[in-house]
């Protein structure tokens, strides 16, 4: 894992450092609370009052002249692009200052081909983000980034090539930022020149159409027991608050939450992390880690003791990708299996006490006859249908406005029962998602 300081030139960079692509910024690493941090995080990325730490459009003057053809397709193939749509690409992207340590799969320029390598980049360095908040450019150079796949807690770091070990480095405090669950249409940043000024920045703009917001207002935690993991998770970003889950992995979008942690009601700052414990997909076929055995009760405190772990009716279905990089929920599971033909029926569900199967040198009964009404077994090789299990389907993939700081009130919100959306309505959300903005070109 190769560090790599704010305001330190790469030695192999895709373009030179001095062109004036971006600058970075000193910014002092903050805390978070866990390693993931997913895209929408309020806070996670900060801003400036400058008019822009990157420039972007003439990063793409540069990849479109047909001198740097080749470091284009060098460039194209590290984000799986072709070269025609770096352009449309980069006029999604949005620029920001890191905020924290960060982890990344960042890339050199190195015989006509990107090379690349795992980086820890400072905070304060200047990058693009895409529409689900990862990063995406590293701004003074050009690099692409990916994100990072590795294991976060067996990193080592080297410290060379002029990238001296900064002031406050933690390594417990490195931060790996995983997509939001849907594609942003702004991004709520903390002025890191005044942490009381917020900026509310449209994602694909370099800071001409930003709007300023107080971070020290108070904003209530919605009701989240008894919606999905990744329902709560928006819910908390829209009101400008960060999700929080004490596992090594984010859970899937479709668990359910059964506690909050502080609970609903209680009023935080911008940025403030509220734990949520989920409890663990019944159909096994979507639990994250470290999500809560059914049964077991929440790790944290619940907002109501009489609480059951999972909710006893259905989840709302929506349709729709998550877009996540985590595992969602799968949908179209196969529902109960038939017997064969011929076979008989299994019983109806008994609240007596099943009794044991007779002895080896027990007389076998005699078969029930196919025609017969079913008061038998079935035959060998017949499975009774497997218990129905509810499936938490992905929220719908419409853009919406994850990170927007909300309108603060002085007192606590009232949030509707679990498993209804924010307006109250069985189902999925009754917010209708916003027209797309039409992309600007920057000038």
């Amino acid at each position: 894992m190769k560090a790599v300081a704010a305001g330190t030139a790469s030695l192999a960079p895709f373009f030179d450092e001095s062109s004036g692509l971006g600058r970075d910024a000193d910014v002092r690493s903050r805390p978070a609370h866990g390693r993931l941090q997913q895209g929408d995080t309020p806070g996670l990325y900060g801003g400036t009052r400058q008019d822009t730490v990157c420039d972007a459009e003439r990063l793409k003057r540069y990849l479109t002249e047909s001198r740097n053809d080749r470091k284009a397709r060098a460039w194209a193939r590290a984000l799986d692009l072709r070269t025609a749509e770096i352009p449309a690409y980069l006029d999604r992207l949005t620029p920001v200052l890191l905020r924290h340590d960060t982890l990344v799969r960042n890339h050199d320029y190195k015989k006509g081909k990107a090379v690349p390598f795992n980086a820890l980049l400072q905070a304060g360095i200047a990058i693009l983000v895409d529409e689900r908040g990862l990063p995406a450019v590293k701004c003074s150079c050009g690099n692409p980034l990916r994100p990072f796949e590795g294991d976060k807690s067996r990193i080592s770091v080297t410290f060379d090539d002029g990238n001296e070990k900064w002031t406050g480095y933690d390594r417990s405090e490195v931060v790996v930022v995983r997509p939001a669950s849907r594609e942003l249409e702004r991004i709520a940043l903390v002025d890191v020149e005044d942490p009381g000024r917020g900026v509310e920045r449209p994602v694909g703009t370099s800071g001409e159409e930003d709007s300023a917001f107080g971070t020290r207002e108070r904003r209530a935690v919605p009701k989240l027991t008894g919606t999905t993991f990744g329902e709560a998770s928006r819910r908390l970003a829209g009101r400008g608050l960060a999700v929080a889950h004490d596992g090594e992995e984010l859970p899937p979008d479709g668990a359910r939450v059964t506690a909050s942690d502080p609970a609903a009601g209680a009023e935080l700052r911008f940025g403030a992390y509220v734990t949520l414990s989920v409890a663990e997909d019944t159909d096994g076929g979507s639990s994250g880690g470290g999500t809560t055995p059914p049964g077991s009760g929440p790790s944290r405190a619940t907002e109501d003791p009489r609480s059951p772990s999972a909710p006893s009716s259905p989840p709302p279905s929506s349709s729709g990708p998550t877009g996540s990089g985590r595992p969602g929920s799968p949908s179209g599971a196969p529902g109960p299996t038939s017997p064969p033909p011929g076979a008989t029926p299994p019983p109806p569900p008994s609240t007596a006490t099943e009794s044991t199967p007779p002895p080896k040198d027990s007389p076998t009964p005699p078969p029930t006859s196919p025609g017969a009404p079913g008061t038998g077994s079935p035959p060998p090789g017949s499975a009774e249908p497997p218990p129905r299990t509810t499936v938490s389907s992905p929220p719908p993939a419409d853009p919406v406005t994850s990170t927007a700081p909300p309108q603060v009130t002085g007192t606590p919100a009232s949030s509707p029962p679990a498993g209804t959306g924010e307006s109250g309505a069985t189902g999925a959300s009754t917010e209708s998602a916003p027209a797309e903005r039409p992309r600007r070109t920057r000038e």
